[in-house]
């Protein structure tokens, strides 16, 4: 694969695409960052330049199509993007990090409106110059519907779909398009889960994956290779079966009135969630 000379990314001021930018930052690359946090952007870009590379950074909310498509149109004139991955997305526990609780709306505009507003102003250019690459931020949860994220599952769901369908349709002009399918990662969104997060990984291992998936031109970089097993086998599984099983509780707390210990017994027997897989 060429090397990459321009990549942009959103969501890029911590977690994942905090490492996705370090992972890129090199001599000779031109790394263009977004997202919200302007200060904490701004943190992660003195990190890459530190790295050798040339970084220009926005501040904005990728639910701003408007800005967002002129940022990213004039990002393509200063060097013609070789990369865009849209990266950006919250959960319906990113509020605990501050700020209020986002509902099941919010989540949606975000994730899938977010997607969308990242690649569809660059297409037109990369399908012009018949080359390119697109990287779509979905996750393992896309692969089941499962209580407690019901929202975040079906935003991830839909992203993962339509980037694979993308992918077809792109090929003919030359441009690629890769599907990102992470298991659980160690980021600030999943520090305050109180769910088990069997088969955690770190950020920069989780870079270093979905690197070598995009170099490789992978349609679909899922990992953890145990967690990709495990989401199969409750994919494959039967509702009847999954319906057996002591889940249910997902945003279910005490305070409902309603006994939650079964469900987290259940959990924390199968994983044990301290253990952070690394190298």
């Amino acid at each position: 694969m060429p090397s990459l000379k321009a990549v942009l990314i959103t969501g890029a001021s911590s977690g994942l695409g905090e490492a996705l930018a370090l992972a890129y930052a090199a001599p000779g690359v031109m790394l263009f960052l977004a997202a919200r946090n302007a200060k904490r952007l701004m943190a992660v870009a003195k990190q890459a330049s530190e790295l050798g590379a040339n970084v220009q950074t926005q501040a904005l909310d990728v639910t701003d199509g408007e800005t967002l498509a002129a940022w990213i149109k004039a990002c393509d004139k200063v060097i013609p993007l070789d990369l865009v991955i849209a990266n950006a997305g919250i959960s319906a526990g990113t509020h605990k990090q501050g700020g209020a609780a986002p509902d099941d709306r919010a989540v949606f505009k975000t994730n899938i409106d977010g997607v969308l507003n990242t690649i569809l102003p660059i297409l037109p250019a990369m399908k012009e110059r018949r080359c390119g690459q697109i990287a779509l931020m979905a996750s393992m949860a896309s692969f089941r519907g499962m209580a407690g994220a019901a929202a975040y599952g079906a935003s991830k769901a839909a992203v993962r779909l339509y980037g694979e369908a993308l992918r077809g349709e792109m090929k003919l002009y030359g441009v690629k398009v890769n599907v990102i399918c992470p298991g659980f990662v160690e980021t600030p969104m999943t520090a305050i889960n109180t769910c088990p997060m069997p088969f955690l990984i770190k950020a920069d291992k989780a870079a270093a994956f979905i690197k070598r998936g995009l170099e490789a031109n992978k349609a679909r970089i899922a990992f953890p290779a145990p967690m990709a097993f495990l989401v199969w086998l409750f994919a494959a599984a039967p509702t009847a079966l999954i319906d057996l099983l002591p889940i249910g509780y997902g945003k279910a707390t005490e305070s409902d009135g309603l006994d939650c210990s079964v469900g987290r017994s259940f959990w924390r027997k199968c994983f044990s969630r301290n253990k952070v897989a690394s190298d």
